[in-house]
């Protein structure tokens, strides 16, 4: 393609912190008109979400406490992906951890930016089916506050209409990304 301008060129990048999931740092850039000044990043390793589908037509979904936001909000099971794991061995582990269901059918429903002004993390979206409860519930991490809900599409349809701000966008994304695929 023509007509697009140069990317920006890095001049620098300092780690500013190192956390357990993520890095934090600061690069100092110089645009394509000459100007320069410094951005914010997190680095993040990525992370995989499923969309949990029952054989009678229920989504499995969390209500999980984010400190962050200091409330519970509905999600999706997700999780960080671990140095040395791809993406769909993340969201197997993940799924039975934080649901206590374990899935046989799989369909990537693609990757998707989370918050690019801030971060470079990606979610990996896939459509878990053909769920067989564990027979013996999950436990949770000790850092954990999580129920889990079975709904229907039209129940959680009505909760994005309804209480959007009390659903994480990942899930959203994710559950629009499953919808041709839900039957």
């Amino acid at each position: 393609m023509t007509g697009f301008p140069e990317l920006p060129k890095q001049l620098g990048s300092r780690l500013f912190f190192q956390g357990r999931k993520f890095q934090f740092e600061v690069n100092k850039l110089r645009l394509p008109n000459g100007a320069q000044g410094e951005w914010e990043c997190i680095r993040h390793p990525g992370g995989a979400l499923a969309v949990p589908f029952t054989d009678d037509g229920k989504l499995v979904l969390l209500r999980q406490y984010r400190f962050a936001v200091n409330t519970r909000l509905w999600e999706f099971p997700a999780g960080t992906i671990e140095k040395g794991e791809d993406a769909q061995t993340t969201i197997k582990r993940e799924i039975e951890e934080e649901t206590g269901y374990s899935a046989t059918k799989w369909r990537n429903l693609g990757q998707f930016p989370l918050a690019p002004g801030y971060s470079d993390e990606y979610i990996y979206a896939f459509l878990a089916q053909e769920l067989e409860k564990l027979p013996n519930p999950p436990v949770q991490d000790e850092d954990e506050d999580i129920e889990v809900v079975l709904m229907t599409p039209t129940e959680f349809e009505n909760l994005i209409k309804t209480s959007c701000h009390e659903i994480d966008a990942k899930t959203v994304c994710s559950y629009f990304l499953a919808l041709p695929f839900l039957s």
